[in-house]
């Protein structure tokens, strides 16, 4: 495996967003271990970007994963439900029985009162687990400059 250089957590969390708001391989994103770079690609859209020609080998690109890779759909939320509305585990486990799960869910929390602790339990909870997958994958993390803000360099996808 190639050492790695930084790549921005910003960079990477947009990626995994990208990848993450289609069904599995409509949209990939691959991270480049020699740039730090992000390379967008997408079965559905028609992005400008063309891949480079090696992206297939794993000892340069690591292809960021699915929210489901990393249990961060379905699973996330019933494990929300357990910790946090233990009264409620029965109707979560329903909901996600049928399509449109994620509308009812969060309409169940804002009944409870608990879509802004939901929130902030996905925001923790996909942080922690896309920083340990990248320790795994040999990603490293750019530490952000203090009370510099991370800018956008502009290698997201034009959506």
């Amino acid at each position: 495996m190639t050492s790695s250089v930084p790549v921005k957590f910003d960079d990477l969390l947009m990626a995994f967003d990208w990848v993450s708001a289609s069904p599995d391989m409509v949209n990939q994103a691959f991270v480049s271990r020699v740039t730090g770079q992000v390379h967008w690609s997408s079965t559905f859209s028609d992005l400008e970007e063309e891949l480079p020609d090696d992206i297939e080998d794993g000892s340069i690109y690591v292809s960021v994963p699915h929210k489901r890779d990393l249990n961060l759909g379905k699973k996330l939320a019933i494990a929300f439900a357990e910790e946090r509305l233990p009264g409620s585990i029965n109707a979560v486990r329903e909901i996600f029985h049928k399509r449109g799960a994620y509308g009812r869910f969060k309409d169940l929390l804002e009944r409870k009162g608990m879509l802004q602790a939901w929130y902030e339990y996905d925001t923790r909870e996909t942080e922690s687990a896309l920083r340990a997958w990248a320790e795994e994958e040999g990603i490293v993390i750019a530490a952000a400059a203090m009370g510099a803000p991370e800018k956008n360099t502009g290698d997201s996808p034009a959506l």
